[in-house]
């Protein structure tokens, strides 16, 4: 495993980190705590040691599902998590209401849920889930601060924040991470973002970078998900979209042939390879995916094969235009 100092803090993160969405139990299709649990502990046989959730994953499950399986070491590795998701129990059983919500009080309300969840005394990284219009960020800021001078928390960071938006929460306070979406069929429209973090200093650590699963390869124009799965809902999964990024998959997968590796392992080890990107936060569900994914570690891409890979979202969209 791979190592890189977050941002300017002292947090030295591994390349891969364990993303915990899936392991909360809505929205990815059936799940299996039992091999979540296996997930967590191959995660940690592996050498990841930050373990990326959010309080509203699950409605708080992700966070226990995660506690459970990190046992005692839970003190000794990286925890992340997020807050600014607000929600009210459906009493019918349907999806829950959400709603953004990063107002002071909601700040200290989630944060002791969140720690009483982790069953742990101090939170590594707590991040903003995503910017709240009605709260002003000095607000939530102010907060933030008095929790981690309470040792409460210790760093603070943001996640799907625009760059204004960056450049205003570093008004109060300098973040440690920004968590931004970012994978070879999208990375056009983030890049800037990552670049203006790499020049001030602040970590990044990107999800998504398996575009949900497709870029693995498991799926097809055939492929059909339930209800209980975003992807039935998801663009990229969809139409003219869809078929753009499957030609973009079927050239990834043609140089993963000659690397003697999967289309999924080439699509992070790519994303690693891009200046500023600190480590990728990628979902699993079993330990098998935990291999999957840490097997892109250890090797790289020639920056030749990193240039095409680059360049092929791009062409494609020229195309489709």
């Amino acid at each position: 495993m791979e190592y890189h100092r977050l941002g300017d803090s002292d947090l030295l993160v591994s390349s891969i980190a364990f993303g915990g969405e899936a392991i909360g139990g809505t929205d990815w299709g059936p799940i299996d705590d039992n091999q979540s649990l296996l997930a967590i502990g191959r995660a940690l046989d592996c050498g990841i040691n930050l373990f990326d959730t959010a309080d509203v994953y699950g409605l708080g499950r992700s966070e226990e599902i995660l506690a459970k399986g990190l046992g005692a070491k839970r003190k000794d590795v990286i925890i992340a998590t997020k807050f600014g998701v607000n929600w009210t129990i459906d009493p019918n059983g349907g999806r829950a209401p959400t709603r953004f919500d990063s107002s002071p009080r909601h700040v200290l309300a989630a944060l002791e849920a969140s720690l009483r969840r982790l069953q742990v005394d101090v939170i590594p990284l707590y991040q903003i889930h995503w910017p709240d219009p009605k709260t002003p960020i000095g607000d939530t800021l102010e907060v933030l601060i008095q929790a981690r001078e309470a040792g409460k928390i210790k760093h603070i960071g943001v996640s799907n924040f625009s760059i204004d938006q960056i450049r205003e929460a570093q008004n109060f306070i300098n973040l440690s991470s920004v968590q931004i979406g970012y994978n070879l069929l999208s990375h056009r429209s983030t890049a800037e973002t990552v670049n203006y973090c790499s020049r001030i200093g602040v970590g990044v650590i990107v999800y998504g970078v398996l575009a949900q699963g497709l870029l693995t390869g498991k799926y097809d124009g055939q492929s059909t998900f339930g209800s209980d799965d975003r992807r039935s809902r998801l663009l990229h999964f969809q139409g003219a979209q869809l078929e753009r990024n499957l030609g973009i998959l079927d050239l990834v997968s043609q140089l993963a042939a000659r690397y003697g590796k999967t289309s999924g392992q080439v699509a992070i080890r790519w994303v690693l390879q891009q200046p500023g990107v600190t480590c990728a936060a990628i979902g699993s569900k079993t330990p098998a995916q935990v291999d999957e994914n840490v097997a892109a570690m250890e090797w790289r891409l020639a920056e030749e094969d990193v240039a095409y890979l680059s360049m092929l979202s791009e062409d494609f969209q020229n195309v489709s235009a």
